[in-house]
């Protein structure tokens, strides 16, 4: 009985593990199981895949899904989630019906977002804010996600612009995780490689590579050279992907704290795998600089004083916002970065304002995947006491650019519009630059 006691106990303690890993653990920084999205007999658990099961129908190269994006979504999209979960980077359409936002809050953005689109009369006459333009339009066929219908290849593109109707999850994402961190020396020395040392741990969360072991890229992300098979013609990428650290949980609200996603080296410069002439460093006229050190210390000074709209009280200890998170300096200092993940200091001398300083990397409630709202003079509004409120589309349509208070407080990740003033300001620019 005793050894019946104590097996229970450590099964007990075993399955607590399992269901308490974190969520990476399918990928592991590398490829994953080959069945989790293959099928190698058009089976699956003993049932054929027909059309009947459309997600589950076997696809080109034997996937489980129409395409590629829908494989993703397979794990990547759960129907019935009531608020932020896990690993989901986009919500069902059941769940967000009008007037009601996505409901994912990863770094990333929520994809849902692209089914969005609002109309309003603003100041200017009637408006409109089409869904795809709230972020990059990945095709998921099985998941109701197509094409870009306006642009047709990646905006910003070089010689070779990579097309919209070819864009999927694994544009961005080696589903094969090939690319590993097999060295690094801090702070500026790393090295990518897409095979050797075998991968032991996913590179998203602080691992390092050893003597006999590598780490996956950050978040599985391509490097030099790759392409997906299903993509014809030539747009391999120029630059390896870029160095990060995200704290575990990640996919959360940010109420009343924010989540840091420590960037290091080459965010910019991945990017411009894909929009190479968006920056001045990479293309040529007059453009916002992106990977580059802050040499203004006005800039520095200004984000670590700026706290909202009249209020320049704020401490560079407790200044950082993860609406315009930038980036460590170029720094491959893992260990660093995964010690800023649960810092609130604001940026240092030699830190960089990068792509996704403005942007979010998946989707946001706003055009350009920006991640705060640009169409309308001010964010918030005042109720009858003069305390900040989030528009509503009935009383103060401009502001609220179509969308219900809910969905404007969804787009800024849970906040309360009491974080901000009353007529806030464009929160994201005056953030670096104070014009308000």
């Amino acid at each position: 009985m005793i050894k019946k006691a104590g097996f229970l106990t450590l099964l007990i303690l075993v399955l607590l593990v399992c269901f308490n890993r974190v969520s990476y653990a399918f990928h592991s920084g590398g490829v994953a199981e080959c069945e989790g999205c293959h099928t190698m007999h058009n089976s699956l658990g003993d049932a054929q895949m027909t059309t009947a099961s459309p997600q589950f129908q076997a696809g080109p190269y034997l996937l489980r899904g129409t395409d590629a994006g829908s494989v993703c979504l397979n794990c990547h999209q759960q129907a019935g989630d009531t608020g932020p979960n896990g690993i989901h980077i986009s919500t069902a359409g059941s769940d967000m019906p009008a007037g009601s936002p996505p409901l994912q809050l990863s770094p990333g953005g929520d994809f849902g977002w692209l089914k969005k689109t609002y109309n309003w009369t603003g100041d200017e006459g009637p408006a409109v804010s089409r869904g795809e333009r709230h972020g990059h339009n990945i095709i998921a066929i099985d998941y109701g996600y197509t094409a870009d219908s306006t642009i047709s290849t990646a905006p910003g593109g070089d010689t070779f612009q990579y097309p919209a109707n070819k864009l999927t999850c694994i544009s961005c994402h080696d589903p094969h995780g090939r690319y590993r961190i097999s060295a690094y020396s801090p702070p500026l020395s790393v090295t990518f490689t897409t095979s050797g040392k075998p991968i032991k741990d996913s590179g998203s969360y602080g691992a390092t590579p050893d003597t006999s072991f590598a780490v996956g890229a950050y978040r599985l992300l391509a490097g030099k050279n790759y392409q997906p098979k299903s993509l014809s013609g030539f747009y391999g990428f120029t630059y390896d992907p870029f160095v990060a650290v995200a704290p575990v949980s990640f996919n959360r609200s940010e109420v009343s704290t924010d989540t840091r996603v420590a960037y290091g080296k080459d965010v910019s410069n991945w990017c411009a795998n894909c929009h190479a002439y968006m920056h001045s460093m990479l293309g040529t006229g007059s453009v916002h600089t992106a990977g580059v050190p802050i040499t203004n210390t006005q800039i520095l000074d200004n984000y670590n004083a700026y706290v909202k709209t009249g209020n320049l009280s704020g401490s560079a200890s407790s200044s950082f916002t993860s609406l315009v998170p930038v980036q460590r300096n170029n720094t491959t200092d893992i260990p660093a970065l995964q010690t800023l993940t649960t810092s609130t200091a604001g940026p240092v001398t030699g830190d960089r304002v990068m792509c996704l300083t403005c942007h979010r990397a998946h989707a946001s409630g706003f055009d350009s995947i920006i991640r705060w709202g640009m169409g309308s003079e001010f964010m918030t509004v005042a109720d009858a006491s003069g305390n900040p409120v989030w528009p509503n589309p009935a009383s103060n349509p401009a502001e609220a650019m179509g969308r219900t208070s809910a969905e404007m407080q969804k787009a800024y990740y849970d906040r309360p519009a009491a974080k901000f003033a009353p007529y806030q300001r464009i929160f994201g620019c005056n953030k670096c630059h104070i014009k308000d």
